[in-house]
């Protein structure tokens, strides 16, 4: 069946009468796990950033900075980067290279970087916009910002406890937030996902409770995760 008679019958599969509906193993008040799905393989949305990143694996080259840590410098930049550093604030677990403080960075120089991974970081962070500017200063003229953006979630317990959980976004604020300071041009905004996947995460489950086909079908009104690139001009 072609693509789009595929996705076409997806959407016009009728819903069960009220009452009729067959929640199965789904008709339940915890989740499968409270672990984004680790505990069951790759968790959704980590399906979706990699692709992202996969996509745009030209950009992690030379001097790349990675939010938190540097599983994805070392899983798409390789031999590309020539001079890999972490960014982080100082807490148990956290190994940084560069201990700073994104809405306060004024010691991390301007113009330093030619990449910045920023995945899964700014719903932790309540001034955005702050972030975001300095985001863009620290890059180099031509570049590249690589960044996610939380949208159907379920609250990070740890990070909430630790510092806040305060944002989930959509397409239209990733929009906005970054083209009021990379300019409209110089951004690409890119969703993913579908109810089935939605509802998937929140259950905890995995990349491996699902079929390609369910993961791969966009439906644009449930946007599971939010993927950014932007150039510094």
């Amino acid at each position: 069946m072609p693509p789009e008679e595929s996705n076409k019958s997806k959407k016009e599969q009728q819903a069960p009468g009220v009452g009729h509906i067959q929640f199965g193993e789904l008709r339940r008040l915890e989740p499968l796990t409270r672990s984004f799905g680790y505990e069951r393989g790759q968790p959704i949305d980590r399906y979706y950033i990699e692709k992202f990143l996969h996509k745009h694996t030209n950009d992690i080259a030379v001097h790349v900075v990675e939010i938190g840590d540097d599983r994805y410098i070392k899983q798409f930049g390789g031999d590309k980067v020539t001079h890999p550093d972490v960014l982080d604030q100082a807490h148990p677990g956290s190994s940084p290279t560069i201990i700073a403080d994104l809405t306060n960075a004024g010691h991390v120089p301007s113009n330093t970087f030619n990449c910045i991974i920023a995945i899964q970081t700014l719903q932790f962070i309540y001034d955005i916009h702050a972030v975001v500017s300095t985001l863009h200063r620290i890059l180099k003229a031509g570049g590249v910002l690589l960044a996610s953006l939380s949208t159907i979630s379920q609250i990070s317990r740890y990070d909430m406890d630790q510092w806040g959980d305060y944002w989930r976004f959509t397409s239209a604020a990733a929009k906005r937030l970054f083209s009021d300071v990379f300019g409209t041009d110089h951004i690409q905004v890119e969703s993913y996902g579908n109810v089935l996947v939605s509802a998937a995460f929140l259950y905890g489950m995995s990349t491996q409770d699902l079929t390609t086909e369910e993961l791969d079908f966009h439906d644009k009104d449930y946007e599971a995760i939010i993927c950014v690139r932007a150039v510094k001009e």
